[in-house]
């Protein structure tokens, strides 16, 4: 659905917390609590600071995916909650 940048790497036991910036197009789909697929990997949305997330990524995420190898600045592929996109397609026919 369109490209986000890791602005904060933090780590939290074996865990890390990654922020990343989210186009301005693709904010009104994400909730906290919510879904969104960061370079192929389904995540839960931990939490919302105007126009990033942060995503919280546990030790076996970060061993069997490309998650850990990020560094802030880079770049990583997103797709937003389909259900959102379902709600949005649903009130839109209502209008």
């Amino acid at each position: 659905d369109g490209v986000g940048r890791i602005s904060a790497i933090t780590a939290e036991g074996d865990s890390l917390r990654i922020s990343v910036e989210i186009p301005a197009d693709l904010m009104r789909y994400v909730v906290e609590k919510g879904s969104i697929t960061v370079d192929g990997v389904s995540l839960t949305v931990a939490g919302i600071s105007g126009e990033a997330i942060e995503i919280a990524v546990i030790p076996h995420t970060l061993q069997v995916t490309t998650l850990g190898l990020h560094t802030i600045g880079n770049r990583v592929n997103l797709e937003v909650d389909i259900l959102a996109k379902y709600v949005e397609r649903i009130a839109s026919r209502n209008e």
